[in-house]
């Protein structure tokens, strides 16, 4: 956590500079730009003070350690169908619906329970019994 910690304290002062600089080349007159990246810097802050505290309460991780190995972070990635074609019904219903919001809503009604179809057929592939699919 800590190297997160570091990550999100570094953004602080670069967004401040960032704010600074675009204070100085809008004149003072785009408002909504200065305070955006101003909210950012802070917010990035308040993630980065909420990491650090974490991080003391916790045993370090292999990459918060000097002596920590690649091996020691190797896991369990969870299991993966080798043979599903729920993923492919899922990326072309929801190229479908993400097209009809630019062609027209008509579309987004037709393949928004496509999607949905695809969703609960790829999370219920290896349910049996009453629950299946």
């Amino acid at each position: 956590m800590k190297s997160e910690a570091r990550l999100f304290g570094f953004l602080v002062p670069f967004c401040i500079m960032a704010a600074m600089a675009y204070t100085y080349f809008t004149g003072g007159k785009e408002w909504v730009g200065i305070v955006g990246i101003t909210l950012v810097a802070a917010l990035s802050g308040f993630i980065a003070f909420y990491l650090w505290l974490v991080s003391r309460k916790l045993d370090p991780r292999p990459e918060d350690r000097l002596d920590g190995e690649i091996a020691e972070q190797a896991g369990d990635y969870g299991f993966f169908s080798p043979y599903s074609w729920w993923p492919l019904w899922l990326g072309l219903s929801c190229a479908a619906l993400f097209l009809g919001v630019a062609i027209g809503w008509w579309m987004v009604i037709i393949s928004a329970p496509l999607v949905a179809l695809a969703t609960v057929g790829w999370t219920f592939e290896y349910f049996r019994g009453e629950k299946a699919v």
